[in-house]
């Protein structure tokens, strides 16, 4: 006979203390932490545990007795049920804050090193419509909200265009407004979704894997241009003709029609065909005199805003007279080798993405820019003391690795490249606190700048300059 699984607690009259990891808050109960989404700092709540370790709970906020005064009202429908935009509620002051704090907590907890320079959180502009690209699912299950279940009612149209519910692959919750990208935006999914439910354009069963219509994708450029790509599980060319058609009139202000049949069980496209219907295969982001060309698979930050705050950053602390030797490591489309390759002498760019190299080099090209050389690769397998040794020590080495940061190896490459300087862009700082500790014995921090990019989000950029101790000591 199963037993009967305990009852998790009802905690009454919690005040919740700080803020957490993946957009989450804190509270404390004796010994217990207890993680809590959807809540701030200063409100007082009862918390239903809904799980419970030897360590830590989570659990949700049933009651609020009273309100943090850092709150403020969140503008979006969706927020509370949306995995995204999680920190909505908290005035945006109070997000830097929180945001500056989580770098630091993580460079003096994990890295365990002498930190200085530290400077302020560098904000965005914009904390609305900021974002230049966005993905949309097709689901023919769509998420019902609590207040829909609750209701009782009976809800015969399931289907959805939206975003994915976290930790649920097949749930997607369809979405009315959005507010990270321009309401252009808006206007193309709601069109998109309306035509196809008139026409009975099959919403896509992910668990099945079966149906038509799976994916759309928008891409923005500070340019005006516009990218739509719209992802068909099914070659129906009838079909994607006439809602293709209907696209190109409704909407002229595209600039890139695409399209993508994706018969995989992912929604990956990076290994996809992608067809022009109409239009450009790219689109032009420009950045001080700077033109970047933009391909569906191309990665570009997606607050171009902030990007180039950001590289400005790296620039200012590459530190650069016009003499230098730069390897830019996990370069991508080699948007921050471009961007400092008037102010250095060579750089060269590194990059496991074949595809994104191709761009780097187009880039390169379209700007006249003849100092550059870029090399795909995983990169502990190319950055070697034999590269190193062929292609000449590295004044400056700038690197910008994915979120699991640098592999061993990259890092004993470094050490053994003795670059002068090492700019080291991170979106991840436990990582990059744990590397700047494998650092430590070479390299000092000088200065530590963070960038937020993602208003309303826990992600943080945060940009460090070590300098060598062997200069130093000399």
């Amino acid at each position: 006979m199963a037993r009967n699984k305990k009852a998790l607690p009802l905690l009454e009259n919690i005040t919740i203390c700080d803020v957490a990891a993946e957009g989450k808050a804190v509270a404390k109960v004796n010994d217990l932490v207890i993680f809590v989404p959807f809540v701030a700092p200063g409100d007082v709540v009862d918390i239903q545990i809904t799980r419970k370790k030897n360590s830590y709970a989570e659990g949700r906020a049933v009651r609020f007795h009273s309100y943090s005064p850092n709150r403020t009202e969140a503008i979006c429908s969706h927020f509370g049920t949306c995995g995204g935009c999680k920190w909505q509620h908290l005035s945006y002051s109070q997000q830097l804050i929180h945001k500056e704090s989580q770098v630091l907590n993580a460079l003096k907890r994990i890295g365990k090193i002498e930190l200085a320079g530290i400077q302020p959180i560098l904000g965005s502009e914009k904390t609305q419509f900021y974002r230049n690209k966005l993905e949309f699912t097709f689901s023919n299950k769509r998420w019902l909200t609590e207040k829909e279940i609750s209701s009782n009612e009976p809800f015969t149209q399931m289907n959805a265009l939206g975003f994915h519910i976290p930790g649920m692959f097949d749930k997607v919750l369809d979405i009315d407004y959005c507010w990270l990208q321009s309401d252009f935006s808006n206007k193309i999914r709601l069109d998109i979704k309306k035509y196809c439910l008139e026409h009975d354009y099959p919403f896509f069963d992910l668990r099945n894997q079966e149906g038509f219509m799976r994916n759309i994708i928008i891409r923005t450029s500070s340019t005006g241009e516009i990218m739509l790509i719209v992802v068909f599980y099914q070659n129906d060319m009838e079909r994607i003709s006439n809602l293709m058609d209907h696209l190109s009139k409704q909407f002229p202000e595209i600039t890139s029609l695409l399209y993508i049949i994706n018969q995989k069980a992912n929604d990956t496209i990076t290994d996809q065909e992608v067809l022009v219907y109409k239009g450009n295969d790219h689109i032009i982001e420009k950045m001080e005199d700077l033109k970047f060309k933009i391909g569906p698979k191309s990665f570009y930050q997606t607050n171009s805003e902030q990007a180039y705050v950001l590289y400005k950053v790296v620039r200012e602390f590459a530190q650069l007279s016009g003499k230098e030797l730069v390897y830019d490591l996990y370069t991508g489309t080699g948007t921050i080798a471009n961007f400092i390759a008037h102010q250095a002498d060579r750089v060269i760019g590194i990059e496991y993405v074949p595809e994104a190299i191709e761009d780097a080099k187009i880039n390169a090209g379209l700007n006249g820019l003849k100092n550059t050389l870029f090399f795909a690769g995983d990169m502990k397998d190319i950055l070697t003391q034999d590269f190193i040794n062929e292609h000449e020590r590295p004044d400056v080495i700038i690197t910008d690795p994915p979120r699991a940061g640098m592999h061993t190896d990259v890092i004993d490459a470094i050490l053994f490249a003795r670059p002068k300087r090492i700019v080291y862009v991170s979106c991840n700082p436990a990582t990059q606190a744990r590397d700047l500790q494998l650092l430590d014995s070479g390299y000092k921090v000088e200065k530590v700048q963070p960038v937020d990019m993602f208003p309303h989000t826990h992600h943080i950029e945060n940009v460090v300059l070590l300098t060598s101790r062997t200069v130093q000591n000399l």
